[in-house]
């Protein structure tokens, strides 16, 4: 039915649109099924991906003093455990912290322990960090913790996701 619609619609009522000259700059109208255009993303849905320039962080809907205390103890959490459940924004702005600190347990000096000890919580966590990090990560550059996505969380839908060190 839909189809039919549509097709009247290109065939009857496109060409008083027409002004000659192709000035037309939107996005062309496709027959095929909502499930194979752009990206399998549903039509009812409509998105635009733009450029997020000079944009830093994601703000996570906290005042800077909250979200820097939310990140320190999600870091903490992280480093202490090795794996837990956050949402999927949470997962991907503490991602760069953990990896931050152990890059700080890999280089190992006295300002490296420091730094290390002004954002995570637990000093003792730091120390076995730093003793740890060199044997595990030594010849690894970067890419310290893995983010995987899981199913939604049921009270209000929140994209859910698992991040833990590799």
């Amino acid at each position: 039915m839909r189809v039919l619609a549509l097709l009247s619609l290109l065939f009857m009522g496109a060409s008083a649109f027409v002004t000659g000259g192709s000035s037309f700059v939107g996005r062309s109208i496709s027959l095929m099924e909502p499930s194979s255009v752009s990206r399998g993303t549903p039509a009812s849905r409509s998105e635009l991906n733009m450029m997020r320039h000079r944009h830093g962080f994601k703000k996570l809907s906290k005042p800077a003093d909250q979200r820097k205390a939310l990140l320190r103890a999600l870091t903490t959490e992280v480093i202490r455990h090795g794996r837990i459940k956050t949402t999927l924004v949470r997962a991907k702005a503490v991602r760069k912290h953990v990896d931050h600190m152990i890059e700080l347990g890999k280089r190992g000096d006295l300002h490296a322990r420091r730094q290390a000890l002004g954002w995570v919580y637990d000093k003792n966590l730091v120390h076995s960090l730093f003793e740890a990090a060199p044997d595990r990560y030594g010849e690894q550059n970067g890419g310290y913790t893995r983010v995987l996505r899981t199913v939604a969380r049921q009270g209000d839908n929140a994209k859910m996701a698992i991040i833990e060190l590799v």
